[in-house]
């Protein structure tokens, strides 16, 4: 069970709700700002009892080669990389004067994560270049009945796998009623994405009033979580996936609206990288605020 907000934190642990996209919105994370002495298996208790991904700040392997360290645990296993946990940890220690304004490194265990941290504050995450890969045909009756839809809730168009950090299976439905009405089958999701090696299923739908905007939702495998009410690393594979299908046209920054179906709105926008910032392929950005004690 997700740990309350009303009930008083640990010391050490703060909170953080990420992409907030309206009253009770975004993606919570428990953040614990000095954990190079906190074993593994306390980083993992406090991810289960918060039900939520974690984020732990450490010192960097090399501080040559990275200014601060990050790591990620959900409620079953560490995580290479969370974008949620990663926003509201940077923010959190830019708001606490612990990251000047500028570009810092982040070390994670997926690769060096750059961060821009703004003079009022707001702070953008990279994610590398992404890669799209197409889901064999021979799945995607498994796929949708795990979603518990049929073809007339598809847009004509290949399920593919898109990652720019963690692969998501992204599955084009035809409008925003019929990512809203997803009631999936959990168990098969998570049996669907092990046979296509997925973490997640994504599906989403573009907003018909709004072509800058995607409503989505996150089922993810082997997380200990049935929805994710904000998934960065996925809005991100969405952008490259967009790419893929012809549907972003000239547009830079896509929006996407993830979170509603949870009773927690929250919005995502991610920029693909100019071609100068070598290494780069998008950056994350979304409003931050920090959860009472």
């Amino acid at each position: 069970m997700a740990h309350s907000a009303a009930q008083s934190a640990p010391r050490g642990i703060e909170q953080v709700r990420v992409f907030v996209g309206g009253p009770g919105g975004g993606n919570p994370a428990p953040i614990v700002l000095d954990a190079d002495a906190m074993p593994d298996a306390e980083m993992q208790m406090i991810a289960a009892r918060y039900g939520h991904e974690a984020g732990f700040v450490l010192k960097p392997t090399d501080p040559k080669k990275a200014d601060v360290r990050y790591r990620f645990f959900v409620p079953r296993a560490e995580m290479d990389m969370c974008g949620h946990a990663t926003l509201g940890t940077t923010w959190l220690l830019a708001k606490k004067g612990l990251l000047k304004p500028g570009t810092h490194r982040i070390e994670t265990k997926s690769g060096i994560v750059l961060c821009r941290v703004s003079d009022t504050g707001s702070v953008a995450i990279s994610q590398p270049q992404g890669h799209v890969t197409a889901v064999a045909p021979v799945h995607r009756a498994a796929i949708l009945d795990a979603l518990k839809i049929s073809e007339r809730d598809m847009l004509d168009l290949p399920i593919v796998n898109a990652a720019t950090s963690r692969m998501k299976t992204l599955i084009p439905l035809n409008g925003p009623k019929a990512v809203q009405d997803l009631a999936p089958n959990f168990a098969a999701v998570e049996k669907v994405c092990n046979s296509i090696g997925s973490t997640g299923l994504y599906p989403f739908a573009c907003d018909w009033d709004d072509e800058r905007t995607y409503h989505a939702r996150q089922f993810p495998s082997g997380l200990g979580l049935d929805e994710d009410a904000a998934t960065g690393v996925a809005a991100s594979a969405l952008l490259f996936g967009l790419q893929h299908y012809g549907l972003i046209g000239t547009r830079k920054t896509i929006r996407v609206r993830q979170g509603e179906a949870m009773g927690c709105p929250s919005r995502i926008a991610v920029t693909l990288a100019e071609k100068s910032e070598a290494g780069v392929g998008c950056w994350l950005s979304g409003e931050v605020r920090q959860m009472d004690a």
